[in-house]
């Protein structure tokens, strides 16, 4: 399946790193796109909305300074709670960010303009349904966010999700869920994406805009200390137990809140995510803060590893 040309410059790895709310600023993307992954934001992180600017411009310049850095991306939400959408969309345009990542409803008004300075748009589906959707509107790639994904995910087995998309699309695929080393990103080559597609093994690392306990909260966790609920935005996704805990609440008896509760982009929102955290499943897996380019090359270590383990092992 082809990397478009545009994305595939510089990559140390076959990797798309997710968009964080709140994690992921500048210093993390920037260190993620010099380390040779495709590293990304998402636009409501810049607050206030004018901040954004400064971002793209900032980004731009340090990685056009250098001749091996990766190519970077936005996140855009596409909700009715986001009212800064419209603005958010011309600033990307603008400074004409290499790839837009858009979440929730299908991009059909943002890709036309996205294509015609020759970006392009990748959108997050967790079934079928949402993958036909993105694709009636022309996106150039599907994120598959499958279970055990950090945030927002959904509960399609990554063999199950992958395998049904590929009966109809081989254009490019990013997959997500749980997948926090080398081996894990050669297993989403394998199971049949172009990318993995990795959250929460960034949270735990020193440019991550994570408090210090919320890190060291993801290297003490392991799978079972994670709560699925759509109890915190009204869609369901994964969260720390332990975040859970401290915020007075019981996590095995949350209420059920529904989609009526989405909000995106309130400062409400971004205090709340300030003490509920989010995680995915691959959490166990995690066992240390480090640089960001200390950890891409433990990365390509474990994946050059699997590699060979994989090919020692072949018939």
């Amino acid at each position: 399946m082809p990397i478009p040309a545009a994305l595939n410059k510089n990559l140390a790895l076959p990797v798309i790193c997710a968009p964080m709310f709140i994690i992921s600023t500048p210093d993390l993307v920037i260190a993620q796109c010099k380390g040779g992954l495709i590293g990304s934001f998402p636009a409501l992180n810049a607050r206030p909305p004018e901040l954004l600017d400064q971002w793209l411009t900032r980004i731009k310049a340090e990685l056009a300074a250098d001749p091996h850095a990766a190519p970077f991306a936005v996140n855009q939400i596409i909700h009715p709670s986001n009212q800064r959408l419209a603005g958010d969309i011309d600033l990307c345009v603008k400074h004409q960010a290499p790839l837009i990542i858009t979440s929730l409803s299908a991009p059909n008004d943002i890709v036309p303009r996205i294509h015609a300075y020759g970006g392009k748009v990748f959108h997050d589906v967790i079934s079928v349904r949402h993958a036909k959707k993105a694709l009636d509107a022309g996106v150039d790639g599907l994120i598959l966010v499958a279970a055990g994904a950090g945030g927002h995910a959904g509960t399609l087995s990554p063999f199950a999700l992958v395998g049904e998309i590929r009966q109809f699309y081989q254009g490019p695929i990013a997959l997500s869920g749980a997948i926090a080393n080398g081996s894990a990103i050669l297993a989403a080559q394998a199971s049949g994406a172009d990318f993995a597609y990795i959250g929460t093994r960034f949270i735990a690392t020193e440019e991550a805009q994570a408090a210090a306990a919320y890190k060291q909260a993801i290297i003490a966790a392991s799978a079972a200390d994670i709560v699925y609920t759509p109890y915190f935005t009204g869609v369901h996704g994964n969260y720390l137990k332990q975040s859970i805990l401290a915020a007075g609440l019981d996590p095995d008896n949350l209420p059920e809140r529904d989609k009526s509760a989405m909000s995106f982009g309130k400062e409400s929102d971004a205090k709340a995510w300030k003490d509920i955290w989010g995680a995915g499943q691959g959490v166990g897996n995690i066992g240390a803060v480090l640089p960001t380019a200390a950890l891409i090359r433990q990365l390509k270590t474990e994946y050059d590893i699997a590699k060979g383990h994989l090919l020692a092992a072949a018939f």
